[in-house]
């Protein structure tokens, strides 16, 4: 090689070198209505700056992050689930990083808003609650859910949705809130009852709002944003916070061995500082910020979660909780409701049948049946104490983030036995059910 053309390609190399230094990748499962205007906003005030964003759910983030471990390309991981990070930092995949800010709180509905051990950080609070179509209640002649407990009467089937918490990090949270709020067997007792009445779980927790915008369906459960955001957009929505809710951060963390770890450190700063908490007010992203001086600019009616009157009930979200049980939950709520959503469907709508059938009636027999098929549905493959056991939560190492994800060995046994163990108590349940509607 010659002078000149060992000159052009060491030119070359350093061309590229700089170019990757000025691009920061985070991977998110935030949609492009909340990543393009932060994108926007932090390489004006960053020029030179590239910020390129990799979507995946965060599930499926935590994966990749995971496989990739020894040839990490990514700089930031960037969603809303407190418990997801709390993974990755178990895993030694966060870095620990001195991050400047000034006027953020240290705790947010009784829960801290970064991690005390400065492996992430909380840039926008999250609720978890029911979104609801105006005109699509009033045209199905529905009064408005506002509690969990609502959503499992008969009057609501066919007029709910949601998505899977295995393929939403942000559904996660709901479920395991509720799990948390009400206990371990009531909380999935009501997701059971809950589940029965929908018309749809989807793939990603996008479908949910799009549907309740559109009137595919009255209700769906979601992150506040969602509602928030949709309102605000000019849908014919509207957003409730049950009382079992919780407040929670969303999160942005460094990985390890960032490519690029000043540039992300520059973008954690960035979504802390005052220019990039107001960017959460845009229209198209109504998230809640984590300065409580912000909230002086948030339009009319805008929810503030420092102020006393936000969500009173709600609950101290135990992330180790959530944490040692992250996939266990998922797998359990897939097995029991994503994959069987038709039985349990039949076996609710039977119920629901029953309990009509036989409201002033007095025939005990028959509520002796109804409580035997409802007790039936309710019931659980494990117990809390099972589910928090870590020697049996390991086994819970394939997450369900991608279609067609196969599950094999030890944990491929347990879910076989409790979907066995779905199939015959959802069955049995509407056969007791059907016998008491027979009856007179």
């Amino acid at each position: 090689m010659n002078r000149i053309s060992a000159f052009s390609a060491f030119a070359l190399m350093m061309t590229s070198a700089a170019a990757f230094a000025d691009t920061v990748t985070v991977v998110t499962s935030f949609p492009r209505d909340l990543t393009d205007p932060f994108k926007a906003a932090f390489e004006a005030a960053h020029p030179g700056t590239t910020l390129e964003v990799v979507s995946r759910n965060t599930n499926a983030a935590v994966s990749h992050l995971q496989e990739t471990r020894s040839a990490n390309t990514i700089d930031l991981m960037w969603a809303s689930a407190p418990d997801a990070f709390e993974v990755l930092k178990e895993e030694e995949l966060l870095a620990k990083v001195d991050v400047k800010f000034e006027g953020i709180p240290d705790v947010i509905g009784g829960y801290p808003v970064h991690d005390p051990d400065g492996t992430y950080f909380g840039f926008a609070a999250s609720g978890y609650g029911i979104m609801y179509n105006t005109r699509y209640v009033q045209a199905n002649d529905l009064p408005i859910a506002r509690e969990w407990e609502d959503l499992k009467r008969a009057e609501y089937n066919g007029h709910v949705a949601m998505s899977s918490p295995s393929r939403s990090g942000t559904t996660h949270l709901t479920v395991e809130t509720v799990l948390q709020g009400e206990g371990w067997d009531q909380g999935w007792a009501t997701w059971k009852w809950i589940s029965g009445n929908m018309n749809t779980v989807t793939e990603r927790s996008f479908g949910v709002p799009d549907a309740v915008n559109s009137g595919a369906t009255g209700f769906g459960i979601v992150i506040d944003f969602f509602g928030l955001a949709s309102k605000a957009s000019g849908f014919p929505v509207e957003l409730v916070y049950p009382s079992v809710t919780a407040i929670v951060p969303a999160n942005i963390g460094i990985i390890a061995n960032a490519p690029n770890p000043e540039g992300a450190k520059q973008f954690v700063e960035f979504l802390l500082s005052p220019d990039g908490q107001k960017v959460l007010l845009d229209p198209a992203i109504m998230r809640l910020p984590v300065d409580p001086k912000i909230y002086a600019s948030a339009p009319d009616g805008f929810p503030n979660p420092f102020s006393e009157e936000f969500a009173p009930g709600a609950i101290e979200f135990d992330v180790d909780k959530s944490g040692v049980r992250y996939n266990l939950v998922n797998s359990l709520f897939d097995v029991l409701v994503t994959y069987r959503l038709d039985d349990l469907r039949g076996a609710v709508a039977a119920v629901q049948k029953a309990e009509a059938a036989h409201a002033d009636t007095g025939n005990k027999e028959a509520a002796a049946l109804i409580a035997e098929a409802r007790a039936l549905i309710e019931a659980m493959p494990i117990t809390e104490a099972e589910a928090q056991d870590p020697a049996f939560t390991q086994v819970f190492t394939i997450s369900r983030a991608e279609p067609g994800t196969e599950v094999v060995g030890r944990q491929a046994e347990i879910e076989q036995a409790w979907d066995s163990f779905a199939v015959e108590n959802y069955r049995k349940a509407k056969e007791l059910a059907d016998q008491a509607t027979a009856m007179k």
